[in-house]
């Protein structure tokens, strides 16, 4: 028999029992990541990509880019629908702008605590929320922890909806974070957020609100000491596969992943809490002065213009809202 001969008959038994995948030589995914390297989110991330290669005896395996290298989030989550990037870890915040079913998870005080957000976006909220990635291009197979964001200012502490009134607090981009604001009486001043330090230790906002390890991290606390754990927002990050990427794999290889992206995100819950510990004590030990706000009930209720206007204008999303906010 011909060498010929030989090799034509190993591509016709590729062709017929549709293996052709599994016999690809090995590849490499690039994943995007906003962090450093030495932060909860990046050691998910590679213990993803570790899991992967080990199951799979190295015919998939997977290179993190850290820093935001391959572009901005908004421009990192165009590229995953497109598939020039494979994966990447998101925050819900920019992935609304996409999914429209992710920005039920920025409504003020939707979620009332970490551990019940863990419950939900590992259960049926996280499955209408994923529904909708779906459709758009991208697959989720983990829910990482972003920690609960707080108010910070040089004034005071903040212990209900009144103190915010008359304070210029910078937000992320998001008519939802203007709307929260604005319910207390403040002025939102959305910004990027490598700007407010300089705004903070110029007047030019009062204050602003995210999670202790970044308010610590950036030294926001030179020039903003008071730190109120009104904890109003809780966004989850998704670690997210391009559908593209997903639909090369084998149903094996796809069981694969998701049981890798799963197993990272529980080591990423436990690395966060453990960092937002660390972040508290060097806060406290700088001079901070933090103040725990027992009941929230009052903030909770003005936020009642916001969900009144988001449900007015997104209808669709009314029963998601109902199902995360009626959750025990």
């Amino acid at each position: 028999m011909s060498i010929k001969t030989v090799l034509t008959g190993c591509v016709a038994a590729i062709a017929l029992t549709g293996t052709m995948t599994t016999l690809a030589v090995a590849e490499e995914w690039r994943g995007w990541n906003i962090h450093v390297e030495d932060y909860p989110v990046s050691h998910g991330m590679e213990r993803f990509a570790e899991l992967v290669a080990e199951r799979t005896d190295g015919a998939l395996t997977g290179k993190v880019f850290h820093s935001g290298v391959l572009g901005s989030q908004p421009d990192a989550i165009e590229q995953l629908r497109l598939g020039v990037i494979d994966f990447g870890v998101f925050n819900l915040g920019p992935m609304g702008q996409a999914v429209p079913e992710a920005n039920v998870t920025l409504l003020p005080f939707i979620f009332k605590d970490i551990p019940t957000m863990y419950r939900l976006m590992d259960g049926e909220v996280g499955e209408a929320i994923g529904e909708g990635m779906r459709a758009r291009g991208i697959v989720p197979v983990g829910w990482y922890d972003a920690g609960a964001r707080s108010f910070y200012n040089g004034e005071g502490p903040i212990e209900s909806p009144e103190d915010v009134a008359g304070m210029k607090v910078r937000v992320m981009n998001n008519d939802l974070f203007v709307g929260m604001i604005e319910a207390m009486g403040g002025n939102a001043t959305p910004m990027a957020f490598a700007e407010v330090y300089q705004s903070l230790s110029t007047g030019v906002v009062d204050g602003a609100e995210n999670n202790p390890p970044s308010y610590e991290s950036t030294n926001h606390y030179e020039v903003a000491k008071y730190y109120s754990l009104t904890e109003h927002l809780i966004i989850p990050e998704c670690l997210c596969i391009s559908l593209k990427a997903w639909d090369a794999l084998t149903p094996e290889q796809q069981e694969i992943v998701a049981e890798a992206g799963r197993e990272s995100a529980e080591l990423e819950r436990e690395l966060w809490q453990e960092r937002e510990a660390q972040s508290l004590e060097t806060l406290k030990g700088a001079g901070v002065e933090i103040n725990e706000i027992a009941d929230k009930s009052a903030f909770q209720e003005a936020m009642a213009p916001v969900y009144e206007a988001y449900v007015t204008d997104n209808p669709e999303m009314a029963s998601l809202v109902d199902m995360i906010r009626s959750a025990e």
